[in-house]
Formats: C-alpha cells, sequence, structure tokens
C-alpha cells in the first residue's frame, strides 16, 4: 500500500509558521491583509473563501471579501481592483475563479499585476514563473511542490505526466516540475493512449476536475501519485478526486488522499505568500 502524503498534517506546521512570521511584522506595526473578490452566486467559491478567510483569522491575517454579484459592471470590477492596488494596508489580492459571466476575469487580471498577486494567475506572474524570475507561484502549484519537498521526493531525471492544462494548475505546475529537472509531459482531453502515458511516468499529476478519471491500472508500480481534484458525486457520501484512491493506492509508492491532501497546501501556501508580500513591503 502507498505511503500517505499528508497535506493537512503538513499545512498546520505552516500554518503555525506564518503565525510567527505574522506576530513579528506585528511587533513592527505591519498587519498582513488579504482581499477578495467572490462571485455572489457561486456556492462553491463563497464556501472556499470563508475558509481561507477563517484560516487568515487564525494565522493572525486580516481578510476581506467583496461579493461580485450581477450588478457589477466591468467598470466597477476594475475600479475595485485598482482601489485595492494602491491602498497600502493590502498585501494580496485575490480573484476567486469562477467571477459572474458578464465580466471579463482575464483583463481584472491583468489589471491586478504581480505585486499584489498572491494566488499567482495573473499574466505577468505566470511570465514571472516562465522566465524563472522571483514572483509568486500560483498557491495549487506551490503547495504540492512543498508536499514533495517535505517527504523529499526528488524530481530531477523523473517522468512528469500532468493530467490538465489550466493556468491555475496545470501549466504552471508543470513550469514548476520542468524547474527541478523533471522530464514533464502535459496531458489533455484530446490527448490519445491518456492510460498508456500514464503508466511510463514515475508521478502524474491529476487535476482535470473529473471523479476517479485515473485508475488503478493506469499507474506505473511504485509511482508518485498527486491527487488535485476535489468533485461531488450525487450518491456518495465523500468527495472524490480525480484518482481511483482505492485502486492507485495498491500500487503507487506515495499518494495525495482527497480530502487532505492538495487542498490543505493551497491554502496555507496562500497565506505564506500574502505574509511574503507584507514582509516585502515592511
Amino acid at each position: 500500500m502507498s505511503e500517505i502524503l499528508d497535506g493537512l498534517a503538513l499545512s498546520k506546521i505552516l500554518r503555525a509558521e506564518i503565525f510567527e512570521r505574522v506576530q513579528k511584522l506585528k511587533e513592527r506595526g505591519v498587519q498582513p491583509r488579504l482581499d477578495i473578490l467572490v462571485s455572489a452566486s457561486d456556492p462553491a467559491s463563497l464556501a472556499y473563501v470563508r475558509m481561507k478567510k477563517s484560516w487568515a483569522a487564525k494565522a493572525g491575517i486580516e481578510s476581506h471579501s467583496y461579493d461580485v454579484d450581477e450588478s457589477w459592471s466591468q467598470a466597477q470590477l476594475l475600479t475595485k481592483i485598482a482601489e485595492l492596488k494602491g491602498n497600502p494596508e493590502v498585501h494580496g489580492i485575490m480573484v476567486q475563479h469562477p467571477l459572474p459571466k458578464h465580466l471579463d476575469e482575464a483583463s481584472a487580471l491583468v489589471l491586478l499585476g504581480s505585486d499584489k498577486d498572491v494566488d499567482g494567475m495573473t499574466p505577468q506572474s505566470l511570465g514571472l514563473l516562465a522566465s524563472d524570475l522571483p514572483g509568486f507561484r500560483c498557491a495549487t502549484p506551490a503547495g504540492i511542490m512543498r508536499l514533495l519537498d517535505y517527504y523529499q521526493i526528488g524530481l530531477e531525471g523523473k517522468k512528469v505526466l500532468v493530467i490538465g492544462r489550466s493556468i491555475i494548475l496545470g501549466k504552471p505546475a508543470a513550469l514548476l516540475m520542468l524547474q527541478r529537472n523533471a522530464t514533464v509531459t502535459i496531458a489533455h482531453s484530446r490527448t490519445q493512449n491518456l492510460a498508456d502515458e500514464c503508466r511510463q511516468a514515475d508521478l502524474v499529476l491529476a487535476a482535470v476536475g473529473r471523479p476517479e478519471m485515473v485508475k488503478g491500472d493506469w499507474i506505473k508500480p511504485g509511482a508518485v501519485v498527486i491527487d488535485a481534484g476535489y468533485n461531488t458525486v450525487e450518491g456518495r457520501e465523500k468527495d472524490v478526486g480525480d484518482v481511483d484512491f482505492a485502486g492507485a493506492s495498491e500500487v503507487a509508492s506515495w499518494i495525495t488522499p482527497v480530502p487532505g491532501g492538495v487542498g490543505p497546501m493551497t491554502v496555507a501556501t496562500l497565506l505564506a505568500n500574502v505574509v511574503g508580500a507584507a514582509e516585502l513591503k515592511s
């Protein structure tokens, strides 16, 4: 059976470290602050933001959220982002994806830029990542890298398969792993013979949003499995990932559970980025 990559346990360690960093900032008169714009009509996003704010409060980070509803115009959205960018008391700004469909999220991210983009998902932040320049990294991929580092799982020379090509997970994860000298393949919905691609990989990162799509017999014996999916399935008591955990855990060397794997690391990494932004400005 696989060893568990326990993101929940590691996130607790990281949050304790974040709390200590926040206390040092407060001693210098700096209060770290995160502001989030979130769709008022997306229950999943609202629940996720509530969790982020709860964890932020426990770490001593001030947080504010703005419910973006159908009454918001594009001009109002951009004005709010510009206002937050210009507020020296705000260290991190997050645009919770997705915003209401009538709004142009892409232009909002362009306006946000990189200085306060603690979720690392603006074009400017992604450009810094692609150029190997300093900047905030996407919280989920960066959290995955922290998890691999903690369990001393090296990537140099390894074959990595990233299933999913989103700008907030698949693409930045591939770039981060490439920086560690892995040989990275990105798969997606049009990839042929996906199961065979999986069977050749030393590490599989599943980030497609399809419940238990990756089967146990797709996994190379001894491979590492990172499940970044989180899916609600009607009739199932618990949410499931993109990987068939029961099957994959019989052959993988290490595997992340769902929940308790990637999710907690995402939030902890986001908060670490907020504190990092406050430290840079203090």
